[in-house]
């Protein structure tokens, strides 16, 4: 058979000369004979699992190659040619692929799931959507910076489904963000069909209702895909707006190689094979001239000698010694506070003040933090904490933003990559469900996985007793208390409240940072009026006793200082937490062994609250010290009610003074 009746795919070479060409068939060669490579080694159990982007080579390729090599690229599963388009060394992918300490990863993340700021590259998690939020957030930067930037992400048929899709879209949209959202339609999500998937005839159809511009494009055809992601980066990066690019494509085989292809109907792959990316150019560039049968077997003799060293590289590295430290070490982002002493008159404020106070004085301290939230510009936000601040910095560093916590909070990470700070605030903590992915998989994650920390404060309105009801009132600190990598301050008044924040601003790690609504307005003190910080992971003494002491935080300070005023004839000591997260065992270990007799309390329920574990943490350190068994006060086990009397009887207040009656008496 005839070359030209083998090629199935049209290309038009305007604007490519040969050697330009040449250097198109080097890209899209290199990741094919990985592939090669990858398959053999995983039949020899020398690696433990492949997700093949074998016939998609022509989609990755392309892209990265139009992209300049500082822009960001968020690549997905597939993506194999985008890492060796920019040139990452051989040796490092395959010590990444067997989890080997020249990795990414050091060993505690797979395949692609690792960024590298090198390479301007960012990785995924295996949720998919995700990484469209982050996208957002490094456009949104390089829009904010005006340095005619564009930055290009992945998603695939099966993860357009996802919410994250439309959150992130949308928001590039309204932003008009200079960002490439491409989705890598290879028609099958695993084993599901694209009409299991969505009604619509083509992802292009979507482009409309987010007044984004689509294109669609014969993804094999790399010279299409070249010449069509440099178009839409020639405008953008003079007019920022994002770009929706369907690339038509078809996964040849499985979705990774354990799950094989028995689901797809007899013939497909065969009709598919016809137009693989790599086999049409090189018939292509057979016909122009410019490769001959014997200069492709020297490329492809010299890239399997690379790719064989490579790999011979990383398989003589040692095997990873585990290290409790080391693993310890790297869930923070290295960081050494230095406290900054209070300076200035004393004025008095309210919590709320406070708060305001830490955000402006941040402000100017930082001019790349970001604020985002819903309502947060002219508006104030819900409870007007941010009011007055879009007159001093402007719109668009006090962002309004579309209803999506998820992409949000994704850009607020993405922000951070680009080297910036972001605060998000949600309009009530019970919100961030919405968002929960984000934080607990990119954002708590994303330094131990391959050492990018997430400079991102969490603004969390927190807290029952304004008779809002379930979904306005909840104390959800101790679903993140689980969590590695995250940082959560929690004040209970106004000289913390503005320390902290600063504080939290100034550290690179992500931070949660809640505050009681029922706080804002109802408590007021002197205060600094200069910018200062408090210690992170530090606990307050708020009171000294020596008969028991209350280990507490927020409004449990108040509630406890309030109950104490029953026992005139008592002295305890208050510890006021203040950080969750990381804790300061020291304190609370100090304060058991001098009364011997303890209650935890808090506004959270009691069921799986951080008083449980506070509680075993006194049992197993402080055993011997202890005179009565540690007492949990909290919420009651059920959802916050809206009726005043039953929001009362769902607080711990009464509780509090039984139980100390009953510590007293024991």
């Amino acid at each position: 058979m005839k070359q030209e009746e083998l090629r199935q795919i049209e290309f038009n070479r305007d604007g490519f000369d040969d050697s330009e060409l040449l250097k198109i068939y080097n890209s899209l060669l290199l990741p094919r004979l990985i592939e090669e490579k990858m398959l053999i080694l995983l039949r020899q159990g020398k690696i433990t699992k492949w997700f093949s982007g074998w016939g998609q080579e022509g989609i990755s390729v392309g892209c990265s190659y139009a992209m300049e090599k500082e822009e960001y690229i968020l690549p997905m599963h597939r993506n194999l040619g985008i890492f060796t388009t920019r040139e990452i060394p051989l040796n490092r992918l395959f010590s990444q692929f067997q989890g080997k300490l020249s990795g990414f990863t050091k060993g505690r993340d797979r395949s692609f799931h690792f960024g590298t700021q090198e390479y301007k590259l960012v990785g995924m998690i295996s949720h998919l959507g995700p990484q469209l939020g982050i996208a957002d957030g490094i456009a949104l930067s390089n829009k904010i910076k005006k340095n005619r930037k564009s930055t290009l992400v992945f998603t695939g048929d099966g993860g357009a489904s996802e919410g994250d899709f439309h959150e992130s879209l949308n928001v590039a949209a309204v932003w008009d963000l200079p960002l490439i959202f491409c989705v890598e339609n290879n028609q099958w999500g695993l084993s599901t069909p694209s009409e299991e998937q969505f009604r619509c005839k083509q992802f292009i159809d979507k482009g409309i209702g987010y007044g984004m511009n689509a294109i669609q494009v014969d993804g094999n055809n790399i010279l299409e895909v070249i010449r069509t992601v440099r178009k839409i980066n020639q405008e953008i990066r003079e007019n920022p707006k994002p770009f929706l690019l369907e690339l038509m494509t078809f996964r040849m085989r499985g979705h990774e190689e354990s799950s094989g292809t028995k689901y797809y109907p007899k013939g497909l792959q065969d009709e598919w094979a016809k137009k693989d990316p790599v086999l049409n150019f090189e018939l292509y560039l057979l016909e122009q001239g410019v490769l001959t049968k014997e200069s492709i077997e020297e490329i492809k003799k010299s890239f399997k000698d690379e790719i064989q060293a490579g790999f011979d590289t990383a398989n003589a590295e040692d095997a990873i010694i585990p290290n409790i430290e080391v693993e310890l070490a790297d869930i923070y982002a290295p960081f050494k506070q230095e406290v900054q002493k209070p300076n200035g008159p004393l004025v008095e404020k309210r919590f709320i003040d406070a708060i305001q106070d830490a955000l402006i004085q941040s402000m100017e301290r930082y001019p790349d933090l970001i604020l985002m939230g819903q309502d947060i510009a002219e508006y104030g936000g819900a409870f007007k904490v941010t009011e007055g601040l879009l007159e001093k910095f402007g719109k668009e560093r006090v962002r309004n933003t579309p209803l999506c916590e998820s992409a949000i909070l994704g850009a607020s990470l993405g922000l951070s990559i680009s080297g910036m700070k972001a605060m998000v605030e949600m309009q009530f903590a019970d919100f961030v469900t919405c968002g929960f992915n984000q934080i607990i998989n990119n954002l708590a994650k994303i330094n131990w996985r391959w050492g990018q920390n997430a400079d991102v404060v969490i603004r969390m309105p927190t807290g029952a007793g304004t008779a809002a009801g379930p979904f306005h009132s909840q104390s959800n600190e101790a679903w993140f208390f689980h969590t590695p990598g995250l940082k959560i301050l929690y004040p209970s008044n106004p000289y913390d409240a503005k320390g902290l924040l600063n504080a939290a601003i100034e550290d690179p790690n992500p931070v949660l940072f809640f505050e009681h609504k029922g706080l804002y307005r109802s408590i007021k003190e002197e205060i600094p009026s200069d910018y200062y910080t408090v210690e992170i992971g530090k606990a307050a003494i708020v009171s000294e006793g020596k008969d028991f002491t209350i280990i507490t935080y927020g409004a449990g300070v108040h509630w406890a200082k309030e109950a104490l005023t029953k026992f005139p004839d008592t002295s305890a000591e208050i510890i006021d937490l203040r950080t969750l997260l990381p804790l300061d065992t020291e304190s609370i270990y100090t304060a058991v062994k001098k009364t011997g007799k303890v209650i935890v309390l808090h506004e959270d329920c009691m069921m799986g609250g951080i008083g449980g574990e506070l509680a075993a943490l006194i049992s197993e350190n402080c055993f011997e010290y202890l005179d009565a068994p540690v007492i949990r006060v909290a919420s009651l086990d059920t959802p916050v009610p809206f009726a005043v009397a039953l929001e009362e009887q769902f607080l711990p207040k009464e509780r509090l003074i039984s139980a100390i009656s009953s510590l007293l008496n024991y």
